[in-house]
């Protein structure tokens, strides 16, 4: 490392923090502002109190330089929206007479007018609402949300950097609005756009802000020459700016590239850069291109999206490169923190030895604080932290915990065959229809019905033991009894048992499978106010006991109508829950797949002619670079394979995905090999079913008739219509008609209304081929 006097401006920073609170007050409040509960005054002070807590934690901490504008009601992109004015025309009106209402009416849509389409955010688990832009959108400042959360910060007499979505990334994540050609390309609007940008930082300089964050994680991706010299323009006409803040351009979740000298070349003061998992080859890029002279480097060496303590040594070396690349080099996690739970402090029902391996929201604060003090004062002002570091390390990698050896022994004598159904598709198909004797475009749904209070309440008192088991079980059989005895008067052709015992469809599985550990207060935000408990991956993976039959079966034995199994896919099983760094996930998939496989066969041994098996992350974690995609895919779809492989030809394996960019990964989906896939549709106005029919997809499919992420009751004729719209791209014999998604979110009231007029579409429509 070198000297200390040279790293002595080392700064602790982070890019964003947890939104929700230590008990997601900000869930609750806007709930209750959405019931009619909180009042607006009464939401608005709810965050404005969680958003000063977070920055004096922060403080406290010892970071240096807290974020603001990174805290959002629903999702940071609309944030960007609203700020840049780009707000749709069915929405303007809304958001002129009441902005909070408006804002989510863009959101969740309302009875009459659709809300922004929801897609993830790059490679999370994290849902943004997607810009809708044309050649006439037209931009305005709006900057009022960023210049009032910097000046509260500002008032606690803190360090304050806002956080923006860069312009570029805003423009590359955009799709055209409706009613304008698919072949628009948002990125055209730079030049319109610039401007506004200059304008929301020329506001930001004169409310106090030193320096502003602006966010461009689409430069991890591959980016053609003109995507490049987009962002070259836009940060040389930013730059030239002379009322503006100095401008720290940040990227995460991979290497840049492409993109990195073209940012070490702009007229910026400095780069935020994430160098941890594959962006580690960032440090090598940064050399060859001769560093940041003359710029601050921000090093993100702290993963802010896993939750494993950081290596500090590694870390330390790292940084101490590092610092003979750049002006100055201050710490900061790779990515918003966002994306992990807030405080381990909280998990009293996980070991202390393991506990000390964990590091959430507020350890990895600490870690980054500590790191920033050895690169400032040398390692010996950090010696406890290093020793203390050191021992967790050493203490997981010795652990029995952590390996089984009867479990890779499994895995390592898989075969190609294992992967691959013992008929072809076509055989399967004719089995299949001679045995469940379906109807043209049989209806189903993916799988969840609605939680109720009642549902969560018998949970809780579970846990508390103000009821035991047998009185719990009771109130479980009852729910199933009530879902499928609905769906059979509904008219629905394939059931489900409506899964009231799940609390997740992770966590569910989690929580019945060795190597799984689940907490009790690890929330992450998946979208709105949607939180979600991710398990954590601690060591390998094993099944002790079915898991899912006796409740299938159960359900079962009340109808005639075929009720299908429900399973979450290994990919899904992987993307949704913290995973090992220790092994590779292409192993780990191998053995949940193994466990999810005696599963299905414990199901159709039980009499389940129908399983589905669910991988809505397959597309979530694509690889963001082309040359990785490939090896991902590999093992993914070998993973899905080794799952279904052994069912028998007359079982119907299903599959569901949802809310991503399915075009990419079309290939992919052909490659699984599942029976029928039911898919995210609705908002997108039945895209991805052209995309299947554009692929020559063989299978049959499901795109979505009911958005079920919005309250907004869908018509039995706007369901017909997407059917019609379907049935241009997939015939009749192989098109199912579905939700979007599981209705687990959802009120019964609106769930009994969208699925009874799904039924009357899809009866409308089966008339209509009858008469043709």
């Amino acid at each position: 490392m070198t000297s200390k006097s040279a790293a002595a401006a080392a700064r602790a920073t982070v890019y964003g923090y947890p939104r929700q609170g230590q008990n997601r007050e900000l869930k609750k409040a806007i709930e209750g502002y959405w019931k009619g509960r909180v009042t607006p005054d009464g939401l608005l002070a709810t965050a404005a109190e969680l958003r000063r807590d977070n920055w004096r934690h922060l403080a406290e901490a010892g970071v240096d330089e807290v974020p603001t504008g990174d805290f959002s009601y629903y999702d940071h992109v609309l944030d960007t929206t609203v700020m840049v004015g780009a707000i749709p025309e069915r929405h303007r009106d809304a958001v002129t007479a009441d902005p909070l209402g408006g804002y989510f009416a863009m959101a969740r849509g309302t009875q009459d007018v659709a809300p922004l389409e929801m897609t993830k955010w790059f490679d999370t688990n994290y849902h943004y609402l997607v810009p809708e832009l044309g050649p006439g959108t037209v931009f305005t400042a709006d900057s009022a949300k960023q210049v009032t959360e910097l000046r509260e910060a500002l008032s606690l007499g803190l360090a304050a950097r806002p956080a923006l979505v860069g312009p570029v990334t805003y423009l590359l994540l955009a799709k055209p609005a409706p009613g304008v050609p698919g072949d628009f390309d948002p990125l055209t609007l730079l030049d319109r756009l610039l401007p506004v940008y200059a304008d929301v930082l020329a506001d930001l300089y004169a409310a106090g802000a030193e320096w502003v964050q602006l966010d461009e994680p689409a430069l991890v991706q591959d980016r053609t020459p003109a995507e490049l010299n987009a962002a070259a323009r836009a940060y040389r006409d930013l730059g030239a700016l002379t009322d503006r803040p100095k401008m720290l351009v940040a990227s995460y979740f991979d290497r840049l590239g492409d993109a990195l000298p073209v940012l070490a070349k702009a007229p910026v003061e400095g780069l935020a850069v994430d160098f941890t998992g594959p962006a580690a080859a960032n440090l090598d890029a940064l050399a060859a291109v001769g560093g940041l002279p003359g710029k601050r480097l921000v090093a993100g060496v702290v993963n802010g999206r896993n939750i494993w303590a950081n290596d500090l040594t590694k870390s330390l070396a790292t940084l101490g490169t590092l610092l003979g690349l750049a002006d100055r080099v201050d710490v900061s996690a790779s990515c918003s923190l966002l994306h992990v739970p807030l405080d381990t402090a909280a998990e009293r029902d996980i070991a202390p030895q393991i506990l000390r391996w964990l590091a959430f929201a507020r350890q990895k604060t600490a870690e980054i604080v500590t790191l920033a003090t050895g690169l400032s004062l040398g390692t010996g002002a950090i010696t406890a932290e290093l020793a203390a570091n050191r021992a967790a390390l050493a203490s997981r990698a010795e652990s029995p915990v952590t390996r089984d050896p009867a479990v890779r022994a499994r895995a390592a004598a898989v075969t190609e065959a294992d992967a691959h159904r013992s008929q072809p598709y076509p055989q399967r198909a004719t089995a299949q229809r001679a045995h469940l004797g379906l109807p043209l475009l049989p209806t189903t749904t993916i799988g969840s019905f609605p939680q109720t209070a009642e549902l969560r309440g018998a949970r809780a008192d579970l846990r508390a033991g103000r009821i035991d088991t047998a009185g719990y079980e009771e109130r479980i059989r009852t729910e199933i009894q009530d879902v499928i005895s609905f769906q059979e008067r509904t008219g629905l052709d394939v059931l489900v048992h409506g899964e009231p015992e799940r609390n997740d469809m992770v966590q569910y599985f989690a929580e019945q499978l060795t190597g799984y550990l689940a907490t009790r207060h690890g929330w992450v935000q998946s979208y709105g106010t949607r939180y979600v408990r991710p398990p954590i991956l601690v060591g390998d993976i094993s099944r002790p006991e079915p898991m899912t039959v006796r409740w299938t079966a159960h359900a079962q034995s009340l109808t005639d109508r075929p009720v299908k199994g429900m399973l979450t896919g290994p990919v899904t099983m992987l993307a949704w829950s913290f995973v090992r760094d220790d092994l590779p996930l292409g192993d780990t998939a191998r053995q949940v797949a193994l466990a999810l496989r005696d599963e299905v066969d414990d199901l159709e041994a039980a009499g389940t002619s129908v399983v589905q098996v669910d991988e809505p992350a397959l597309r979530e974690t694509l690889p963001l670079r082309a040359a990785d995609r490939a090896a991902y895919l590999a093992w993914a779809t070998e993973a899905f394979r080794l799952t279904t492989g052994g069912a028998r030809a007359e079982t119907q394996i299903h599959t569901h995905m949802c809310y991503a960019e399915f075009g990419d990964i079309v290939q992919a989906i052909d490659d699984l090999d599942a029976d029928v896939i039911s898919l995210e549709a609705a908002r997108s106005h039945m895209q991805v079913a052209h995309e299947l029919a554009t692929h020559g997809y063989p299978r049959e499919a499901g795109p979505g008739v009911y958005d079920i992420h919005s309250p907004r009751v869908p018509s039995a004729e706007e369901a017909a219509d997407l059917l019609r719209t379907g049935l241009k791209a997939i015939p009749a014999d192989r098109l199912w008609v579905n939700p979007d998604c599981g209705l687990k979110t959802r009120g019964w009231p609106e769930t009994r209304a969208s699925l009874e007029n799904i039924v009357s579409a899809t009866r409308t429509v089966r008339n209509e081929l009858a008469s043709s």
